[in-house]
């Protein structure tokens, strides 16, 4: 049965596959039937999975528990075990945590992205510890001569009366059983839960803060050479010539030599694509950095030479007073309501490319021997790395072998693994361990970059101050035919909600790549949106909150669209949107914030907005101070998450909330990418700025709505609402209105 939108069911005839460990352990593995799909996020249709790993319980009951997804920071090395423990019923101190490698015959999808790791393992997970949990009781009641209803457990013991074995005791009588059907298991009711709903500390921190190897940038192999990669500045140039003869004569240089294939190179960018280059081996990295300085390059720079920012911003001006490309969609008749509206309010609205720059660069490490290949990764999404990776050396999938190492950040930038192809092309030709590691420069210039857009709106408010018309020209960019990651989806809010609406789309061609920040789309469709909103408020003469639950109280009927129709799941922050859900994170974060029971001092104010993503529903107010200098200063964050009916890890939430906060003030403030003559400007934090600790908001105070739906993920959803609610609350504290982000643009900066 394949995964829907909310919910991953599992077929009646999965099962868990036991066999004994050396010593009288057990070993459980989880397994579906013969035939079942399994999608990784990418799309692609993994092989049916065959029994896989997930719990070991030793003779001496230790309890080794195996997290299948890679982290980058996002939790869930903790959060999925902590799924299966709670059902297993052991003791969290005495559980040990192993990652495993990629493979999808053990585990099918395997990915860290899109904040889909608890809504798609929130029932697995704990149906495999349920099921080995309902084994160890049986064989203690079997062992015992009672019955199964007499038998409970604690702390991985089954107990019956006065009588307790230890799960380490059964585990040889387990592994003769057969295996229940995860249907006919009975889940643990919420309120007996010891460790779903407790903060349990990260499994890695000791080790991080001990400044233990666990990163991917720690990999040694023996006899491992060091990698840099000179690429060309602009997407889809090749090199013409290099000085290579001189590079090699330098102190540690092992090797050095061109990439070119230019079957292999796509300038569209996609995920895989190994572009030309020069490719430095040295005895240590700093030996390749020092080499790569005296490097000299002459480059046939391509078609993508001529672009730029200023070009870009100057045809997205004239595209939008030209008739749209596209039309996704067009709800009753706008032009008409425009025209009888009391008041029209218009606007144009743009934000930039931005880099993920994760503090550690992309890095991995490869051997190539005997045709085949082996990779220690930080990858998002391991199965479509070792899915290129194979396509470029011309070998066999079975023939990659990815070891999941802990990254040091991603945000999206590990979706795409062009690093991981050209690690593993530099191993195959230089017949050597390799460890290719990205400068920081490297990284910024070389990215998949949040794309950049503009968005030009005009709305119309009737007598009463209501939303009767509504028209946004999305002006972005395509690869080819196709837009790029962040298009406006047809099913985006307000759609639904003004009765009068319009979304036309037109696109211009793009020399750069670019991929998902964290909140893909939603990242910046936000800050137009939700700034578009306070705009109509301010002119209705409204409060700002009020307004909107009003905007989410009008939410019209589904009728026969003329253009692109309400369609499925719609974009990451469209299909699937519950007007009731944001209502009551909205007036959560009003009550808590005290909205409107204050009057806000000169050079002060607060602003409000909420956005769904991800399957969540946030809203966000923040208070600002603001000089007379453009000096801002965040005093304080107020944030309403509605992500369903558990919060796993509560600790860890909180942490990833106030994460997904500092993130969005930092893309606010200053991050950018400008293109200059096909090059891309910015190449390192001085030019693409995060916000340090003293400039951050003192308090972000967090509030989770439970409701009655199925838990969701938290990486995403908390960023999206930041940056409007920070704009409009500079617009109180200042009365300018901020249509263009980066803030520094505009003369502001962090006090």
């Amino acid at each position: 049965m394949k995964p829907t939108e909310n919910q991953m069911t599992l077929e009646r005839r999965s099962f868990l596959k036991i066999s004994l460990l050396a010593g009288g352990g057990v070993m459980f593995g989880f397994a579906t039937p013969q035939g079942a799909e399994a999608q990784g996020r990418g799309g692609q249709q993994q092989a049916p999975p065959v029994p896989g790993n997930y719990i070991k319980v030793a003779a001496d009951g230790a309890v080794t528990i195996v997290a299948k997804n890679p982290e980058v920071g996002q939790g869930v090395k903790t959060m999925l075990p902590m799924l299966i423990a709670e059902e297993l019923d052991v003791d969290w101190k005495n559980v040990k945590i192993e990652q495993a490698d990629f493979n999808p015959a053990k585990y099918a999808a395997q990915s860290a992205g899109g904040s889909t790791a608890t809504p798609t393992s929130w029932d697995p997970m704990r149906q495999v510890g349920a099921a080995a949990r309902a084994m160890f009781i049986t064989a203690a009641a079997q062992t015992w001569g009672v019955s199964e209803k007499d038998c409970t457990t604690a702390s991985g013991r089954v107990i019956s009366g006065n009588r307790s074995a230890g799960y380490g005791e059964l585990a040889a009588k387990v592994a003769t059983l057969p295996v229940p059907a995860f249907a006919d298991l009975k889940l643990k009711d919420p309120s007996s839960y010891k460790i779903i709903g407790h903060t349990q500390k990260g499994v890695d921190v000791a080790d991080i803060v001990a400044g233990k190897p666990i990163f991917t940038i720690d990999v040694k192999l023996p006899g491992m050479q060091y990698a840099t990669f000179e690429r060309c500045p602009v997407l889809g140039g090749k090199v013409a010539s290099a000085n290579l003869d001189e590079v090699k004569k330098m102190p540690g240089i092992k090797n050095a030599f061109i990439v070119d294939r230019p079957e292999l190179t796509a300038i569209s960018g996609r995920p895989g694509d190994l572009v030309s280059g020069v490719v430095i081996l040295g005895e240590t990295w700093w030996h390749a950095q020092k080499a790569r300085q005296a490097l000299k390059v002459a480059w046939n720079e391509g078609p993508n030479a001529g672009g730029s920012s200023t070009a870009f911003k100057q045809q997205a001006d004239a595209l939008s007073k030209q008739a749209p490309m596209s039309t996704s969609r067009k709800d009753g008749d706008y032009d008409t309501a425009i025209k009888s509206a009391a008041k029209v309010v218009e606007a144009a609205y743009s934000y930039p490319f931005i880099s993920h720059a994760p503090l550690e660069p992309e890095t991995n490490s490869a051997v190539f021997k005997d045709g085949k290949v082996e990779i220690w990764t930080n990858s998002q999404q391991p199965g479509q790395g070792r899915g290129g990776v194979a396509q470029t050396l011309g070998i066999q999938q079975d023939d990659v072998t990815l070891h999941m190492a802990r990254g040091g950040g991603g945000f999206g930038r590990r979706l795409t693994n062009d690093y991981m192809v050209e690690a593993a092309w530099i191993a195959k030709e230089a017949g050597v361990p390799v460890k290719l590691l990205w400068s920081r420069e490297d990284d910024m210039q070389h990215d998949y970059y949040r794309p950049g857009g503009y968005q030009f709106l005009k709305a119309g408010l009737d007598a009463s101050g209501k939303v009767i018309a509504w028209r946004n020209h999305f002006v972005g960019y395509a690869e080819g035919t196709t837009p790029v990651t962040g298009t406006i989806g047809a099913t985006e809010f307000p759609q639904r909600f003004v009765p009068n609406y319009e979304l036309h789309v037109s696109t211009m061609p793009l020399g750069l790549r670019t991929g998902a920040l964290r909140a893909p789309g939603s990242n910046a469709i936000a800050f137009v949106i939700h700034s578009f909103l306070d705009e109509l408020a301010h002119a209705a003469g409204k409060d700002p909150v009020q307004f909107r639950l009003d905007l989410l109280n009008s939410e019209q009927p589904v009728v026969a669209q003329q253009a692109g129709g309400r369609g499925g799941p719609g974009g990451f922050g469209g299909g699937g949107f519950n007007a009731d859900r944001a209502r009551g994170v909205l007036q959560m974060v009003a009550d808590k914030s005290g909205w409107g029971k204050t009057t806000s001092p000169s050079g002060t104010g607060r602003g409000v907005a909420f956005h769904f993503s991800h399957q969540g529903y946030f809203a966000e107010v923040v208070e600002v101070a603001v000089d007379s200098a453009k000096k801002v200063k965040v005093r304080k964050v107020w944030v309403a998450a509605d992500v369903g009916s558990q919060i796993i890890n509560p600790g860890a939430a909180e942490n990833i909330v106030q994460g997904g906060i500092i993130d969005g003030l930092s893309e606010a403030m200053s991050q950018k990418i400008t293109i200059e003559k096909g090059r891309v400007e910015q190449t390192n934090f001085h030019q693409h700025g995060m916000i340090r600790m003293a400039q951050a908001p003192p308090e972000i105070e967090i509030h989770f709505l439970t409701s009655n739906n199925r838990p969701t993920g938290l990486g995403e959803p908390s960023l999206p609402p930041i940056v409007p609610a920070l704009t409009n609350a500079i617009f109180v504290a200042t009365g300018v209105r901020v249509r263009s982000i980066p803030l520094v643009d505009s003369g502001f900066s962090w006090a």
